[in-house]
This record gives structure tokens, C-alpha cells and sequence, in this order.
């Protein structure tokens, strides 16, 4: 079978690029080769990286029976175990997926507005004038603690402290370039101690996990739950047959909501800020609109504010969390942009090379929320959460949260940026984040009354 050219250096120095260079080496590789290209790096099979909205629409629109897509996510399994919805393919997928769908959507969602508005203005309470703090850190804390409670009902109490402090120092592991080769390389996922990092993040998953199991007996013994938390919902979800999800089922999804549901929101966040500050006009024309819905308005209102809207689209689109869909491997032979490919090749539409394409959004590496107001993008010319089968059920979510969060911030706070030099993506896991957590400082506080701003800067 011939596959598309591609970069012919060794898989290992391969490998460095995508770890310490993602992005660059993406549009380094899209230049050479086109739309279509071959990657070769070390661990893992060779990678068919797409980037042409019509390939994209034919691999995510086809039937679920062609590709499998669970499989490809092993890279995950440390983290999130043998039972996540993401390490699923066939029917099992699809029926964990209904189960775990209703409450990010609908009703049931917006029941998070209020909560979500709460969290932020009681993490962002302390902030003084003058103080400088790291944006990302200060999102992370808001983002784990709304899905904390979105998903326990509470997020107080010292399991839940103790929870949120290891589930950061989790995800720490693997919080540069270097660290994230750990999940890359297998051969680098030894126990040497609990000095060594790989024994230091199984030990620190043995105490999550001790948390979350005595959370699920403590609700197993409780003979009737009128909770409305996502953990509740679990557990009284049966499957097609009238199961109940088991123990070691319910820890890994819970795993899955806790490690995806906040670290890729709280990036995102991050990165809005520091556009939003980078960019004056944008600033000012999102603070006219949030001042035109008053002082507190019902968050569905919030949510339906086009500017914010679209900066919140134009943030995911110039540096998308995720540069990747889920990973698809064909089970059946398939003709695709010129090429006939056998059964276990393994495809990677990109979502950073699409989001930078220059025929849909001219000058892609200048932030421009304009264009979301301007034009309608397909689902596979603007696809930040996936898409398909496999697209993040926490979308709609995680786009609830991101309008409310920056609009509780923006309304009550001043700010600015502690650095006006580019900040550039780097690599944290398997996503990216803005390079050292964009450093911000508090310039003034709105007063609850009055629009003036009382500022330490002139």
C-alpha cells in the first residue's frame, strides 16, 4: 500500500518535533507535503495526518463500522482506566455515550449558570489591586471546582479538597514538553519509587482513587438519592440490558469528567484572557456589549451574547486545546483523496491545520472574533471539540462555562496582561496551553454601583 509522503526523519527525532515543536512541525509538514502526509514517530503506528474539510467530512461522516477510534487512545489509559467512554469503540461506545450525554445538554445543564457565576466570583474574591497572579492557575482552580460540583454536588469537605489537590498534581506530571514524553514512551512508565516521576503519579492515582471509590460506596449505601449531580445520574443509569454501571466502570468515567472537564476549559480561559487583553478593540467591544446587559444579568442571557460568542469561537480557533481528532483506524478498505488504503491505517485529521487554513479564514494567525459574526463555518472547517461520533460530549458545557466565566471576570475585574510579548502554545499531555499560564495583574475593581473603574495604572 503506498501511503502519502511525508517527513523522513528517523521516528524518534520525529517524535522530539511533536513533543517540544507541535505546532511549528504541523505547518512545517503541511507546507512540504499538502493536505495529506505521513508521519512516522516512535510508539506508534503511521499516522495519516489530514487537513482538507472534504477528507475531514468523509472520515467523520462515515459509518461508525468503518473505523474504530477507542483503540488509538491508549496514549490515555494511565489516566483515565479500562472503562472510559474514550478508550471505547462499537456498541459499547454508543451506549456509554447515551448514558453520559443527558446531563452536559439542555435543562439540566443550564442548572450550572448560577453555580458556575458563584465559583468564579468566590475564587476571584481575594484578588486585590496590584496583585499579579497566573491566569491559568486562578482558571484551573474555577474550572475543577464548577466540575467538582457539577459532578459530586459538592466541593467542599475535606475528601473534596484533597481530591482537587491531587487531581492538580496529576496532571502536573505531565506539565511540559519533557514530562509529556511519559505518556508518549511506554518504556519511560516504570516504578522506580515514589521518587521517581512515573512512581510518583501512580501512587498520587492510588489516593484518587481510594477518594473516589469511598465517595461511590458512601452513595451506594445511601438507600434513596434525590441528587441531581452527575454522580447520581450514573449511578441510577441502566444500560440496554438493565445494568447498573459497576464500581471500577463508574471510577474511570469519573476520571475521564474530572481530568478532561477542566484542564482543556481552564487552557481555553487562558487563553481568551490574554487575547481579550492583547487586543484593545476586542476588549472594549465585548465590555460594551456585557455593560449593555446590566449589572446581573440571568446567565442564559450571557450565553446568547454574539461578541462573546465569538471570541469564545475565534479563542478555540487560532490555538484549538486539542490539534487533533480522536485518531480513526480503518477496518475496511477505503479511497480517500486519491489514495486506496487497507484496513488498520490510522488517520489524524488535524484541527490546528484546518483552523489555519488560509482559503477559509484569511490571515488565520491574527485573532478575529469578526469572522464568526460574518460567516457559518461547517462542522469540518471549525471542529475544536472533534467531531463525529467521537465529538467531546462536554462541548456545549464547556462553551456554557468559558461565556459565564470570562463575563463574571470582565464585569467585576480590570486587568491586564503582566507581559505584552506573544505568548506561544506549548505542550501539556496530550493538549497544549499557553506558554507559562499568561502572568496577569489587577489593575481595578468595578464598583457594584457605578461604572467608573478605581485603576493603580494610568
Amino acid at each position: 500500500m503506498k501511503l502519502p509522503d511525508g517527513p523522513h526523519t528517523p521516528p524518534l527525532v520525529q517524535l522530539i518535533n511533536v513533543l517540544l515543536r507541535p505546532l511549528e512541525t504541523l505547518e512545517e509538514n503541511a507546507k512540504l507535503y499538502g493536505d495529506c502526509f505521513t508521519t512516522r514517530i516512535t510508539g506508534f503506528p503511521p499516522l495519516i495526518v489530514v487537513s482538507h474539510p472534504q477528507a475531514i467530512q468523509e472520515i467523520l461522516t462515515a459509518d461508525s463500522k468503518l473505523f474504530d477510534a477507542g483503540q488509538t487512545n491508549q496514549i490515555l489509559h494511565p489516566l483515565v482506566g479500562d472503562y472510559s467512554l474514550l478508550l471505547m469503540d462499537g456498541d459499547r461506545h454508543q451506549s456509554q455515550r447515551r448514558l453520559l450525554t443527558p446531563p452536559f445538554h439542555g435543562e439540566r445543564m443550564r442548572t450550572y449558570g448560577q453555580l458556575i457565576c458563584d465559583i468564579t466570583e468566590k475564587v476571584t474574591d481575594h484578588w486585590t489591586i496590584g496583585k499579579t497572579f497566573v491566569a491559568r492557575s486562578i482558571l484551573q482552580e474555577i474550572s475543577l471546582r464548577v466540575i467538582l460540583r457539577a459532578v459530586f454536588g459538592v466541593d467542599e469537605g475535606q475528601r473534596f479538597e484533597e481530591l482537587r489537590r491531587l487531581v492538580s498534581k496529576i496532571l502536573d506530571t505531565f506539565d511540559s514538553p519533557i514530562k509529556s514524553s511519559f505518556l508518549f514512551l511506554k518504556i519511560l512508565q516504570k516504578d522506580l519509587g515514589s521518587w521517581s516521576p512515573w512512581g510518583r503519579f501512580l501512587r498520587q492515582r492510588e489516593q484518587v482513587d481510594k477518594l473516589i471509590y469511598a465517595e461511590i460506596q458512601e452513595r451506594r449505601q445511601q438507600s434513596q438519592s434525590s441528587s441531581d449531580d452527575i454522580l447520581s445520574l450514573m449511578m441510577s443509569a441502566r444500560d440496554a440490558s438493565g445494568q447498573t454501571m459497576t464500581d471500577q466502570q463508574l471510577r474511570d468515567e469519573l476520571m475521564t469528567l474530572l481530568l478532561a472537564g477542566h484542564e482543556t476549559t481552564a487552557s481555553a480561559l487562558a487563553w481568551a484572557l490574554y487575547w481579550i487583553h492583547k487586543q484593545p478593540t476586542v476588549k472594549e467591544k465585548l465590555l460594551q456589549e456585557l455593560e449593555s446587559i446590566g449589572t446581573h444579568p440571568d446567565p442564559s442571557e450571557v450565553t446568547k451574547l454574539p461578541y462573546l460568542t465569538a471570541v469564545c469561537q475565534e479563542t478555540l480557533r487560532i490555538y484549538p486545546i486539542g490539534l487533533f481528532t480522536f485518531t480513526r483506524i480503518l477496518k475496511s478498505p477505503l479511497q480517500l483523496m486519491g489514495y486506496n488504503y487497507e484496513p488498520g491505517t490510522c488517520f489524524a485529521p488535524c484541527i490546528y491545520l484546518v483552523h489555519h487554513r488560509e482559503d477559509i479564514y484569511p490571515q488565520p494567525k491574527q485573532f478575529q472574533p469578526e469572522r464568526f459574526l460574518e460567516r457559518q463555518y461547517s462542522p469540518y472547517e471549525y471542529l475544536p471539540f472533534g467531531g463525529g461520533s467521537r465529538r467531546c460530549i462536554g462541548m456545549a458545557f464547556a462553551l456554557f462555562e468559558m461565556k459565564l466565566v470570562l463575563a463574571n471576570i470582565l464585569s467585576h475585574w480590570q486587568l491586564d496582561l503582566v507581559d505584552h510579548r506573544p505568548v506561544h502554545p506549548v505542550r501539556r499531555g496530550v493538549a497544549t496551553t499557553p506558554a507559562d499560564g499568561v502572568p496577569m495583574i489587577v489593575v481595578g475593581k468595578k464598583s457594584p454601583t457605578s461604572k467608573p473603574l478605581q485603576s493603580v495604572i494610568s
